[in-house]
């Protein structure tokens, strides 16, 4: 059984930081790709930033240059620093990875339960 829990959401002031991390836990192989998804109220989730296995990054316009993922593979963690937040922000975050059970297998994809992000202007 692999789960994914995800932390580090708040309330922060416009221009504000924060930090999301991703615990992965279960019988794991291996992790493939993270990323960290966004929901905000009334629209569907989109990607927000992903990082590959070596660690090529890849990340949504609107967050460009204030937004880093990052990943530590020993503890089976991914994060997101969000610096110079924005109103526009706001959203329920999830945590996504391609995790791997046992060599030669699949990879399956599961999420975090998402933690709530609020920015005021």
């Amino acid at each position: 059984q692999v789960q994914l829990v995800d932390s580090g959401g708040g309330l922060v002031q416009a221009g504000g930081s924060l930090r999301l991390s991703c615990a992965a836990s279960g019988s794991i192989l291996s992790i493939r790709d993270m990323a960290w998804y966004r929901q905000a109220p009334g629209q569907q989730r989109d990607v927000v930033a992903t990082i590959s296995s070596v660690g090529y990054t890849n990340y949504a316009d609107s967050v460009k240059g204030r937004f880093t993922i990052s990943r530590d593979n020993a503890k089976r963690m991914w994060y997101l620093q969000m610096n110079s937040l924005k109103p526009e922000d706001t959203g329920v975050y999830y945590c996504n990875g391609g995790v791997q059970v046992r060599s030669g297998g699949p990879t399956s994809y599961y999420w975090g339960q998402g933690t709530q992000v609020t920015v005021s202007s």
